[in-house]
């Protein structure tokens, strides 16, 4: 993959995600690259002070360094800023570090030397995963400690991961033939400042959503026809008079996954009930919502993977303005907080949703059907704890939602005094969005369970289909067993794309992502 400065798309970002190819740096880029580097050097060369070149850092700007110690400034800012805590960060989220770390400094306005930018692309295409601690950015001067330790690694100190195991990285540069990077001036501070951590944490949460959004649809869908709803609130031109897209789309899916479904056609005339239960009627409102929210929160993502987001900034010389250096915030990582608030919002609200579906599909005086999804309820509990496991998850989603921008506290002698804390705010994405899968996992097992008591009748192709992926894993449930194991085979088909594929072979369909 060409790595254009500037011009990532989100396929090429779930490409890296998923570690399909290796990367190359488009050739035009060096001479962008080289410019600045060279006003680096003039300015480490000169007597002014320049922030990050030859003075401290942070609350120590004001002091100065003299040339004979820039080198290990640098050496030292990133062994000082390699403070991080908790368990390593995955493959897939250092994976994109790199690979935007690169692209940021690759656009020319960092200072950096090729060198730079060619080790973290050599680190990449080698497989080698920097052990990077997941816990201790607030998300504000850069990700400073899971940079520095992703940093360190480059130059030979601390750890790699090599096929999962920790490694000397030292030793795992030199089994990869790559050589330790040596920092010259400015080049720690480049690495260290910018938010490409809480950028990788909020795309690898975005990626993983994307499959188990898609399941809820089809799993919600399927719960509509075992509790024997209406299709009538997903018509077009409901959602038409309101106007929002997602809720526009989803209502499509709806109205897709659902046609020709026997079940519905069984009960069009003499049911006496008026209107469903909010949490199936409503499904396009609300799951429509949270589509909105993850395209807003994909676009800002994009932007921001796209983007150069460390200090000060280097602008070579062009017409009649002079190469200068510019300190300002664009380190500050707001934009990426608040889209992994507004994610991890979208993801409880998918899993609280679906937590209502499976209490309305075990309540036999709402759904019609066996109490708790058992022919014969008292001997069996059926799906009555199951619903219990489904309610807890869906009460730590809620916790976790609660919004970490709104937090700031100041650091650094109070010269950083505002903060976003995106990096936590994007780092409980992914529990939650495995919460939510398990939540479909069970409401998937409930829905055909509910399924199974209205046969002879059939459901719509499609979601005969799904009924049929679980039951290659998980049999119908007769009588109480051990059901652990088969909420794990639901939540599977819910988080690999299985469920996915199924609502990508609907016809014209908008996509989740934008393109």
């Amino acid at each position: 993959m060409l790595i254009r400065p500037g011009h990532f798309t989100l396929d090429q970002l779930q490409a890296i995600h998923a570690g399909l190819q290796p990367l190359s740096l488009e050739p035009a880029a060096r001479k962008a690259i080289r410019a600045s580097a060279a006003v680096v050097q003039r300015a480490a060369a000169g007597d002014a002070p320049v922030y990050g070149v030859n003075t401290g850092f942070g609350k120590l700007a004001s002091t100065r360094i003299s040339a004979a110690d820039l080198a290990t400034l640098q050496l030292n800012l990133i062994r000082s800023h390699a403070v991080g805590v908790g368990e390593p960060l995955d493959a897939a989220t250092v994976r994109l570090m790199l690979a935007l770390k690169a692209g940021s400094l690759a656009r020319g306005h960092s200072g950096v030397r090729e060198e730079v930018v060619d080790a973290l692309v050599a680190v990449h295409n080698a497989g080698l995963v920097p052990l990077v601690p997941s816990q201790g950015s607030v998300g504000a001067s850069g990700d400073l400690a899971p940079l520095a330790h992703m940093t360190l690694a480059l130059m030979g100190e601390g750890e790699m991961l090599v096929d999962g195991q920790r490694r000397p990285a030292a030793a795992a540069l030199q089994a990869a033939g790559i050589a330790p990077l040596a920092l010259q001036a400015k080049e720690g501070l480049a690495l260290i400042n910018g938010t490409q951590t809480s950028t990788a944490l909020a795309l690898h949460g975005l990626f993983s959503f994307v499959p188990v959004l898609q399941a809820a649809l089809v799993v919600g869908a399927l719960t509509v026809d075992a509790a024997r709803g209406s299709d009538g609130p997903f018509d077009p031109r409901i959602h038409a008079l309101r106007g929002q897209p997602g809720q526009i789309d989803v209502a499509q899916a709806y109205r897709a996954l659902l046609a020709g479904s026997a079940i519905r056609a069984s009960h069009t005339e003499g049911d006496d009930r008026v209107q469903d239960p909010y949490s199936l009627r409503c499904q396009p409102q609300v799951v429509g919502a949270c589509v909105d929210q993850l395209r807003h929160a994909a676009q800002v993502l994009l932007r921001e993977a796209n983007a150069v987001t460390d200090n000060p900034l280097v602008f070579a010389a062009e017409g009649d303005l002079p190469a200068m250096m510019i300190s300002g915030g664009n380190f500050h990582a707001e934009p990426v907080a608040l889209a992994a608030d507004g994610l991890a919002l979208a993801i409880a609200e998918v899993g609280a949703i679906a937590e209502r579906r499976i209490a309305m599909l075990i309540d036999t005086g709402v759904s019609r059907l066996p109490p708790f999804l058992t022919a014969d309820a008292g001997l069996n509990s059926g799906f009555m704890i199951a619903h219990v496991t489904a309610a807890a998850l869906a009460s730590e989603n809620k916790s976790m939602a609660h919004p970490a921008s709104v937090d700031s506290l100041p650091t650094s002698a109070n010269q950083e005094d505002h903060v976003s804390m995106a990096t936590f705010a994007a780092r409980r994405l992914l529990p939650m969005v495995h919460n939510t899968a398990h939540i479909l996992g069970i409401e998937l097992l409930a829905a055909a369970q509910g399924i199974e008591f209205l046969r002879p009748l059939k459901s719509s192709a499609p979601l005969e289909g799904a009924h049929a992926l679980l039951r290659e894993r998980v049999p119908a449930m007769a009588q109480d067993r051990y059901i652990a194991p088969d909420i794990a085979a639901a939540t599977s088909l819910v988080r690999d794309g299985s469920l996915a594929r199924i609502l990508r072979t609907l016809p014209a369909l908008p996509a989740l992502l934008p393109a």
